[in-house]
């Protein structure tokens, strides 16, 4: 009987140990070595890519300004790409904005070189998780194969394949996309949209907890379903007099401390950052942008863009052995020129008046 009071005593306290319950965040630490072969985890990024509309929507954005009024060429190159109809269907503009796209989800994007004696005739796109890059002890690519179902179905050298490697790092023979870095912040995102609808449909149809005056499963029983049936139709319920303790309605409190709004902001920001693509590009703009502030950040975006453009032209040129130009949509530059051009004729009007009433004081 003592040993059992002893227990209750609050000097019997005790501590948990959390170590291995909770994760402590430390950096992924790449190894270095010089890498010989890579297959791309391309189910993985695009699946998060599907997943989450907004992050779609900024990668999306960037493939349509990247390809933008399409590409000019010389007149016989020109012909040659008109030609080019990928997996039957394509043109080359639509298969550089799938290129952009793929490219960016998941850092690299294949697509398959058919020739004739030397001569272009068509671009193919290959499923990027399909594809395993090869390199020699020098991490020098050295051809590509293409596995299905554990099967090696073809292999490929250098020069019979297109491959965009987006934003690759010191040794890598392969690139990262977006949908890597973001996968975190994604898992993120997607469990506060989940929760804020929960949480608003709780609004609607709350949890209702019922003490009731008895233990009888089976009336207990008739009991939920009525009450299930009453919270379906949004009607009332009546119960009979001494049947029911107490009925409780839990909700979320409509001013409630917890406000998952910034939250789900914040991560947006997140997405913005990663993909360099600034919410006035896709249609959603923060109270706090002004007119000046959405000009410099659209002439950051035009940076990024020129930048992919750049990129795709060389490839297309190192690779395919053709010259393009890719036009961009639309600049602000001659706008904002403009503008300076009438601020200063206005501050200089405004000059010349200040002068002559100064004099006529004067005089």
């Amino acid at each position: 009987m003592e040993e059992m009071m002893a227990k209750n005593k609050i000097d019997s306290a005790d501590y948990t140990d959390m170590t291995n319950v909770v994760t402590d965040y430390s950096a992924a630490f790449a190894t270095t070595t010089t890498e010989e072969e890579f297959q791309p985890q391309w189910d993985r990024w695009h699946g998060i890519y599907k997943d989450c509309a907004f992050l779609a929507a900024l990668i999306n954005a960037k493939a349509f300004w990247t390809v933008g009024k399409g590409y000019k060429a010389k007149e016989g190159e020109k012909e040659k790409l008109e030609k080019i109809r990928g997996n039957g269907k394509q043109t080359f503009n639509t298969i550089l904005y799938n290129a952009v796209k793929t490219y960016s989800i998941g850092g690299d994007f294949f697509a398959e070189i058919v020739d004739d004696k030397g001569e272009l005739i068509n671009l193919k796109p290959i499923n990027p998780g399909t594809v395993k890059i090869l390199a020699n002890d020098k991490g020098i690519i050295s051809g590509y194969e293409v596995w299905a179902k554990g099967k090696k179905l073809h292999k490929f050298k250098p020069s019979q394949m297109f491959h965009l490697a987006w934003n690759g790092t010191a040794d890598q023979i392969h690139s990262n996309g977006t949908c890597e870095k973001i996968e975190g912040t994604v898992e993120s995102y997607n469990e506060a949209k989940a929760d804020l609808r929960i949480l608003f449909h709780r609004y609607v149809k709350p949890l209702i907890i019922s003490h009731v005056d008895t233990d009888n499963e089976d009336e207990i029983t008739a009991y939920k379903q009525k009450l299930d049936k009453a919270v379906e139709l949004g009607e009332n319920l009546v119960i009979p007099h001494d049947t029911l303790k107490l009925m409780e309605r839990m909700s979320i409190p409509q001013y409630s401390s917890l406000d998952p709004l910034p939250w789900i902001s914040s991560l947006e920001r997140d997405f913005i950052i990663a993909e360099n693509c600034p919410s006035v590009i896709i249609g959603s703009t923060e109270e706090k942008d002004t007119e000046a502030s959405a000009k410099i950040l659209y002439l950051s975006w035009q940076q990024v863009i020129e930048f992919n453009q750049m990129f795709i032209e060389e490839q297309i040129k190192a690779q395919l052995g053709i010259t393009i130009t890719l036009e961009f949509p639309a600049s602000l530059e001659p706008t904002m020129q403009e503008d300076k051009r009438k601020e200063r004729n206005i501050n200089n009007h405004e000059a010349g008046i200040g002068q002559a009433d100064g004099g006529t004081k004067n005089g």
